[in-house]
């Protein structure tokens, strides 16, 4: 009878179908698409930073166009073909002011200054003209850069209409995000304003005192394409962990096995000829 505390001994590679096994391949399979997916994540995430490369490239430096041209519907923005593009605007500033609250700029933390702009057809666009250094306030102060009243010429970049923070409103005059909805609503605006974009002041006539205006984005594709292939490179390293604790195992359970012990043999055998290496010597100094 054989000795149930003993191991069972496999011959070759037949160990690998034991349940033990299959669950480490299983397990290597399952994180090989974990690597797979976020892999083609990080490729989704660096197509979306060349697109957003080639809008700069295509329109921040672009030719001014009429709003209407761009912005066809006042409830809609096709930020694809238009995110950044200058447009030129004839008008005057509303005197309602809102701050944008929570905006990081050279001076740390602070808010945007918003203004709505009634246009000559008599919709309204919001205006960011830059960043002010009014941060944790519950209204607007009154000495901020406002623009000057009647007729103006406004040039300004089109941006989408940002999102709402769950949670986070409006309070006197400052908001969480530049939503155009939520801008709208809070002027009285909302049959005639642009509600899907706003724009980033260029410059204006007559000139006006601002605040910061922002530097031109960076046209920069991020680090994805070395994070997708570093997940390559993780489901490589764990194929060879695998493939090497297999051989490791199928030696020591094929022990005494004339081709391992002529293998072993010959191994030792170009180690003897070769030498030890220098890493080899330094050990043996610093034992010494």
């Amino acid at each position: 009878m054989s000795d149930a505390s003993q191991p069972e001994r496999r011959v070759g590679w037949g160990f690998l179908h034991s349940y033990r096994w299959v669950g480490y391949f299983v397990m290597l399979l399952v994180f090989a698409l974990g690597c797979v997916l976020l892999s083609h994540w990080q490729f989704s995430r660096l197509d979306e930073k060349r697109a957003e490369v080639a809008r700069i490239d295509r329109n921040y430096d672009a030719a001014p166009v009429a709003l209407d041209a761009a912005v066809p519907d006042r409830k809609s923005f096709d930020e694809n073909a238009w995110k950044w593009h200058p447009v030129e605007l004839h008008g005057e500033y509303l005197s309602t002011p809102l701050l944008a609250r929570n905006r990081p700029g050279p001076e740390g933390v602070g808010s945007d200054l918003i203004q709505g702009f009634r246009l000559d057809d008599g919709g309204v666009i919001f205006i960011d003209r830059g960043w002010v250094p009014v941060a944790g306030t519950d209204e607007v102060p009154a000495d901020l850069p406002f623009a000057a009243g009647g007729e103006s010429t406004v040039l300004a970049r089109l941006r989408g209409s940002e999102q709402k923070i769950g949670g986070a409103t409006a309070s006197n005059g400052t908001v969480p995000s530049i939503n155009a909805p939520m801008l709208a609503g809070l002027i009285g605006a909302e049959d005639t304003a642009y509600l899907g974009v706003y724009g980033q002041l260029i410059s204006e006539q007559p000139a006006a005192e601002t605040g910061m205006l922002p530097a031109p984005p960076e046209r920069d594709e991020g680090p994805h394409l070395s994070y997708a292939l570093q997940w390559a490179v993780f489901i490589l390293i764990a194929g060879i962990g695998v493939g090497y604790a297999a051989r490791q195992e199928f030696r020591n359970l094929n022990s005494g096995d004339p081709k391992l012990e002529a293998e072993d043999r010959r191994k030792a055998e170009r180690k003897r000829r070769r030498g030890p290496s220098d890493a080899e010597i330094e050990d043996a100094l610093l034992d010494g």
